[in-house]
């Protein structure tokens, strides 16, 4: 398996093969998001080279994983920060350390780069997960997340 940051001239079936993981994981989560919104998103994400970042987990040549990361300022840190939007990984390949790989690359980019912390969020009942983060580092912060859609 190899793990590496997608570069903006991705061939089409690399995009398409991201496209497809996320939509699986639309899907297991009832969330929104059509295939075709997920594709805009990550053409969005590999033109914009400085602030936006995708990792991909691949065995076979397959996509197996994915991580995905913006980048913003802290007023409050005085520097960057990170917000890891996704992590995810094919549900047949679970717990084969797939996840971790991908947050550790995510985390050493992060500390190669300066970047002051890494923030993200999970569900208040996903155990695996929050094992995953906690055993690398992390810590829980107590807050409400807020959002507006157009």
């Amino acid at each position: 398996m190899k793990v590496y940051e997608v570069q903006n001239n991705a061939s089409n079936e690399i995009r398409e093969q991201i496209a497809s993981l996320l939509t699986k994981q639309r899907i297991s989560n009832e969330n929104s998001g059509t295939y075709d919104q997920i594709m805009t998103g990550i053409h969005l994400a590999l033109e914009s080279t400085d602030t936006a970042y995708i990792v991909v987990a691949e065995m076979d040549e397959q996509i197996v994983g994915i991580a995905f990361f913006n980048i913003g300022i802290s007023l409050t840190r005085g520097g960057h920060y990170m917000w890891l939007n996704e992590l995810y990984v094919q549900e047949d390949l679970r717990n084969k350390g797939i996840a971790r790989k991908l947050l550790l690359h995510v985390v050493h980019w992060a500390e190669k780069s300066g970047i002051k912390s890494i923030e993200l969020e999970t569900g208040i009942n996903n155990v695996v997960t929050k094992h995953l983060y906690n055993s690398l580092g992390f810590y829980e912060v107590i807050s409400k997340r807020y959002g507006f859609s157009f």
